[in-house]
């Protein structure tokens, strides 16, 4: 399963049933989880530890060093979860000591051709990366969030789960929940109708979130007086107390 080219250091740990293509390179401190398939010319550098059932595809540049200019060679991490799928040309970067040390990614993600996620960024379960979109460090993306092709997403912005952002949106504030974007810099324009449909939400939910989102941003109220509104369903609807949540821990203020 490993092709006579791949460069495996000694340090690495690889488990059962991986399969490692021509060319690529496992550096130490990588562990690499069961079932695992690594096509030719990958690089996967450490610390990093890969859960089970990945498979990473050529050229790909997986657990390296950071572009942050105050990184100095510190030991941080990178950890991957299982079923993850990461296309050609992608690149994953370790964390720094500036924050917690750790750039974090669950599991059952597409990561498509070139698509970029920086030092210390934490992404959940079932997101989309589309060709090209990107997140600069520290960035935060909840589950199932969908980055449309060539979308960036600004340091320290925060994605919450089920927003849909737009093909080229250039994100650089925090995207609440369930809520599409379009445009640089990034505006809302709906609730992520369609992706809700598809993941079982029930009508009456939907279209609480609905209401929840007119008054966020239709209704022309500030901020407070449009979570005192939406706090009106927030206890028969859970998605919507998600949204208000999320509203009252943002650091950077929502795209308005």
């Amino acid at each position: 399963m490993i092709h006579p080219t791949a460069i495996i250091e000694p340090g690495a740990q690889l488990g059962n049933n991986v399969k490692v293509g021509p060319y690529s390179y496992i550096g130490n401190d990588v562990v690499i989880g069961d079932d695992c398939i690594i096509e030719s010319h990958v690089v996967i550098k450490g610390p990093s530890t890969i859960g089970s059932g990945n498979h990473i595809f050529q050229f790909a540049s997986v657990g390296e060093a950071c572009q942050d200019k105050k990184y100095k060679d510190e030991p941080t991490k990178l950890i991957i979860g299982d079923n993850n799928v990461i296309r050609e040309c992608a690149t994953i970067h370790r964390g720094t000591i500036q924050d917690e040390g750790i750039t974090k990614i669950g599991s059952n993600n597409l990561f498509m051709a070139y698509t970029h996620v920086a030092h210390d960024c934490v992404i959940g379960n079932n997101c989309i990366f589309a060709n090209n979109a990107s997140a600069a460090g520290h960035v935060h993306i909840g589950d199932w969030v969908i980055l449309a092709g060539n979308s960036g997403i600004h340091q320290f912005c925060h994605i919450g789960s089920h927003a849909f952002i737009g093909m080229y949106s250039g994100v650089n504030q925090d995207v609440p929940p369930f809520v599409t974007t379009i445009g640089t810099p990034a505006r809302p324009v709906a609730i992520n109708t369609e992706g809700l449909k598809r993941r079982g939400f029930e009508s009456d939910e939907i279209m609480a979130l609905r209401r929840a989102y007119k008054q966020l941003y239709r209704k022309g109220n500030k901020l407070d007086a449009a979570l005192v509104e939406m706090e009106k369903e927030a206890e028969q609807f859970k998605a919507v107390q998600n949204m208000i949540d999320f509203a009252k821990s943002s650091n950077r203020g929502l795209i308005r």
